[in-house]
């Protein structure tokens, strides 16, 4: 299915707007950043590197022209789903983002304790994501991220 084809179901069409990319890129190397404070619960360090997903996953969806439909449910999932037709992510990927997904969920709603291996995983994968995502802003649609 299409981007397209998701208009008024989960997304709706936007304008592309840089200052928005740049902004979503730099709140998510925060969220990186603060992924990586040793001091905090790993239930907050997973829910920083988490956020980094999201907030990547938005960019590379604003980047090509949409924006989740917030007020339905699933926007999250709806946002790491389309990562293959936003940035090309390989679908296995997509698959351990999703599966990242629904363990924040069982934390944030069952109060479950985060293990370390998955704060580690969630922190790589957020890193990954930024990586791709710069990769292909810079291939792909480099004047929302020129100066």
């Amino acid at each position: 299915m299409s981007l397209n084809n998701l208009v008024g179901v989960s997304l709706e069409s936007v304008e592309p707007d840089a200052s928005v990319i740049k902004r979503l890129l730099a709140a998510a190397e925060r969220n990186i950043a603060d992924s990586h404070i040793m001091e905090v619960s790993s239930e907050n360090r997973f829910d920083a590197a988490y956020k980094a997903i999201m907030q990547l996953s938005n960019a590379a969806l604003q980047a090509n022209g949409f924006r989740t439909l917030t007020r339905k449910p699933g926007h999250h999932m709806t946002m790491i789903q389309v990562l293959s037709q936003t940035i090309g992510l390989d679908k296995k990927m997509v698959i351990v983002l999703d599966a990242l997904r629904k363990q924040r969920n069982v934390a944030d709603y069952s109060g479950d304790i985060v293990p370390t291996s998955a704060v580690d995983e969630c922190v790589k994968h957020a890193e990954n994501l930024l990586h791709a995502v710069n990769i292909w802003l810079k291939e792909n649609k480099s004047e929302l991220i020129e100066n």
